[in-house]
């Protein structure tokens, strides 16, 4: 029987607006939103102090303000947050040379050799994070297990700034006591069809017949099969190039009109937005993806000479892919978004620039 892993998941807590609160000591304490507070923008970090409102990433600016009137906008500087990862690179770096990043903030460690002999990699975890709070002056939550999903879970646990650890003999029970929707990758809308079957718990999940759940998810589904009984077998892969980043959503009813449309993409187009920001990623194709009332699906792209600078312009190309579709034989269930095509000189220079919601 091979040996099992031994996998941390570090996840930087409020990344952008902590980086903010280090370096501007005025807003330390305050609830800060990371973004710019116009009707068209949206939240990209928001501060623990802010989260008491109910502030969060996506979040639409105007929304936010309502939900916290003291709440204070911060343009985001994305030169400093890449600087800043740069650096957690490097701390990572010293631990093992199996590094997979995430996100400028987000990264999984493959610890199984214990190269600085530290004898588990529970301490190993601990020494990281020392580490981070001393040479960035900020604070990191660590997911210890013995795969990549049980680790991100375990980083979630007892955020922020905390430690959790998922054994081999705590993972099964661990993924069977979790609400469906509290597991990552199944987002609102597979939620929504898993509850449908009956399936509300990761118990629930467990005891579904994998015929079924590959019927309804496909290849996901096979994954969810696995993920219920605890068992993610998928390595850390280190420096792996992402080819594109996309969002998508599935609605409740079907859309009919252009204008209904649009509005519909509006978030899909903020998420996907906020983790190209977040990745440093770089596309010049844009994707729309449409999925019928009758399952059929289509997908519309344009590729632009030069890597995408702003939200504004994806949102403009998105407008032109969508406009003659309509008016639209049949109802839409699903409306995506994806850029792709990265352009790897862009670096900061050019602009700032698969999840569902």
């Amino acid at each position: 029987m091979p040996e099992r892993r031994k996998i941390i998941h570090i996840d930087m807590d409020a990344f952008y607006a902590a980086v903010e609160q280090r370096d501007n000591p005025g807003l330390r304490g305050k609830p800060i939103a990371v973004g710019w507070s116009g009707p068209r923008s949206v939240v990209a970090t928001a501060s623990y102090e802010a989260r008491r409102f109910g502030v969060h990433s996506a979040l639409p600016s105007v929304t936010a303000a309502r939900k916290c009137p003291e709440l204070i906008f911060v343009p985001p500087r994305f030169e400093v947050y890449r600087a800043v990862s740069q650096q957690l690179r490097e701390i990572f770096a010293a631990y093992t040379p199996l590094i997979e990043p995430l996100s400028l903030d987000e990264a999984y460690l493959d610890v199984s050799q214990d190269l600085r002999g530290f004898g588990s990699a529970t301490r190993t975890a601990e020494a990281i994070r020392a580490d981070i709070r001393r040479e960035t002056g900020l604070t990191a939550s660590a997911g210890v297990s013995y795969n990549k999903f049980l680790a991100k879970l375990a980083s979630d646990h007892r955020k922020p700034d905390g430690l959790f650890v998922i054994t081999p003999a705590m993972g099964p029970g661990f993924v069977a006591a979790l609400p469906v929707g509290k597991v990552h990758g199944i987002g609102p809308a597979t939620t929504a069809r898993l509850n449908r079957l009956g399936i509300h718990s990761g118990q629930d999940l467990r005891a579904a017949p994998l015929a079924l759940l590959v019927r309804e998810f496909g290849k996901a589904g096979q994954f969810y099969h696995q993920i219920a009984q605890g068992i993610d077998e998928r390595p850390v892969r280190p420096d792996r190039l992402r080819k594109s980043i996309g969002a998508e959503n599935t609605f409740a009813a079907d859309l009919h009109g252009q204008d209904e449309a649009r509005q519909a993409l509006a978030p899909i187009l903020a998420k996907m937005w906020r983790h190209c920001q977040s990745g440093g990623f770089y596309g010049r194709t844009l994707t729309l993806k449409v999925k019928y009332a009758d399952f059929q699906q289509i997908t519309r792209s344009h590729t632009a000479a030069k890597p995408f600078a702003s939200a504004g312009e994806v949102e403009q190309l998105a407008g032109l892919l969508l406009a003659p579709l309509f008016p639209a034989p049949k109802g839409i269930r699903l409306l995506g978004l994806s850029l792709s095509s990265p352009d790897e000189e862009a670096g900061g220079a050019g602009g700032q620039l698969e999840l569902a919601i």
